[in-house]
């Protein structure tokens, strides 16, 4: 019983560090709209108080 609770355990941290190349997309363009929305935002504002 204890032997296979230690196994479920390592089969766990074992996936932790698996990475999938889909996940890492995602956040790659979740980071690349992050950025053009804040300096979307940032540009309106630069413009609005130079208009």
């Amino acid at each position: 019983m204890k032997k296979n609770k230690q196994n479920k355990q390592k089969n766990v941290v074992e996936k932790k560090h698996k990475y999938d190349k889909g996940q890492i997309f995602v956040k790659v363009m979740a980071g690349v709209l992050v950025l053009l929305m804040v300096s979307a935002t940032a540009g309106t504002l630069v413009f609005a108080l130079i208009g």
